[in-house]
């Protein structure tokens, strides 16, 4: 039954998020501890085949997908707001999309399947209005994977086994063809979500944290992946000339959050929130992309508005009304903060229920098994959606900013 279980978790993590209601996934077969053998090698991909690219600047691909949103109002009232891309974008932005292969082995393929089509679209596209769109296809490690890890974990005292860096040597190698081919010195925003946050913490840790490639950092999005700083500092950690982001408008910065709802704060289990490694003094990162100056702000949320339940049923974000939409927006639903408790450092996420109004007072992003909510992963689920509108923003004045620096 756990197993079961733990393949629909992984199987619904970001399909959850898609824009359009997805059908119910067939669950895959018991994952056996022999998967964790691996082969040895893995050939490098060549990042000049576009075939190796979910998205590219100027190509009719997922980042191109229609963005189109019904804002939903607390008084029921509704508008339609378009989404433009910019193509003459002062910056760049190169996303790394978080687990969501399905593929059977330990390492996904190169081919693009919808689970990493509906994930940018719900995570990274609509940076497009400010930003020219970079994302790399990789071998990351599957769910499928996820899965035995989760099912078969090593024996008390036993070492884990080693997992080769596949996925990071991919989004280095893409990286280092996009530096070489397609920077031409412009200023440049990460993105991560998850395991793509992972990644990019190696990638930034080994070629841009005080090298030279650190001048062309506009700033790093890392969502769902805790960076460890020292408590209450900006700068240290992980990252050892690299800050905290505090404005808008300031360059070369980090934004690094996990979210939770206020209600439902992180168990001493949770892997969210806390830092990874070890370290006396070190706490993960939280920044608000609500309020960088800190302290609460109204979170700008974008959903996939057929987003589906585990019944299939689309969300009800507005009584006696289907929005026809791609997405929804709730303006004023949502209010975030930073709230440090016991050993997590987390954002915390406010409703500013109403019930009288004919709007939805909750949202959707909780993880369900078994009718139980799995408390340690949070709103994991919707880290990027929650604050979509918040990024765009951000990135936004960024670009203005490096733009004034006539870089």
């Amino acid at each position: 039954m756990l197993k079961s279980c733990l393949a629909a978790l992984c199987g619904m993590t970001m399909l959850a998020g898609a824009a359009q209601a997805q059908p119910p996934q067939a669950q895959p077969a018991p994952v056996q501890p022999a998967l964790a053998a691996a082969p040895e090698t893995y050939p490098p991909n060549d990042y000049a085949n576009p075939a190796n690219w979910l998205c590219w600047p100027g190509r009719h691909d997922a980042c191109a997908s229609d963005l189109t949103t019904t804002v939903v109002r607390a008084d029921g009232s509704t508008s339609v707001e378009p989404f433009h891309a910019d193509p003459d974008a002062p910056i760049d932005c190169f996303y790394v999309y978080p687990t969501v292969s399905r593929d059977p082995g330990m390492f996904a393929t190169m081919k693009i399947e919808p689970e990493e089509t509906n994930v940018v679209i719900q995570q990274a596209a609509r940076l497009a209005a400010k930003c020219r769109l970079y994302a790399p296809m990789y071998r990351q490690f599957t769910l499928t994977a996820l899965t035995a890890a989760m099912t078969h974990p090593p024996k008390p005292g036993a070492a884990a086994p080693p997992r080769q860096p596949v996925g990071f040597n991919d989004v280095k190698d893409a990286w280092a063809y996009y530096m070489a081919h397609e920077n031409h010195g412009r200023g440049v925003v990460l993105v991560g979500h998850s395991q793509g946050s992972g990644v990019l913490i190696g990638l930034i840790g080994a070629e841009i944290d005080g090298k030279p490639q650190q001048a062309s950092l506009v700033s790093a999005i890392l969502m769902g992946a805790p960076l460890a700083v020292p408590q209450g500092k900006l700068v240290g950690g992980d990252f050892k000339s690299i800050p905290l982001c505090t404005s808008a408008t300031q360059l070369g910065c980090v934004i690094d959050y996990s979210s939770f709802r206020e209600t439902s704060p992180p168990p001493e289990n949770s892997r969210f929130g806390r830092p990874r490694s070890g370290g006396a003094g070190l706490e993960a990162a939280c920044v608000n992309p609500a309020n960088l100056d800190g302290g609460a702000g109204p979170a700008k949320a974008y959903f996939g508005a057929l987003i589906a339940a585990q019944q299939a049923q689309p969300f009800p974000w507005l009584k006696g009304k289907t929005i026809d939409t791609p997405f929804v927006s709730v303006p004023g639903l949502i209010t975030a903060r930073c709230v440090r408790t016991g050993p997590f450092h987390y954002l915390a996420i406010h409703l500013n229920a109403d019930p009288a109004s004919p709007r939805t007072s909750d949202i959707p992003g909780d993880i369900v098994v078994g009718g139980y909510v799995l408390k340690d992963w949070g709103l994991h689920l919707i880290d990027a959606n929650l604050f979509m509108g918040n990024l765009v923003d951000i990135v936004g004045e960024e670009g203005a900013a490096w733009k004034a620096r006539g870089k």
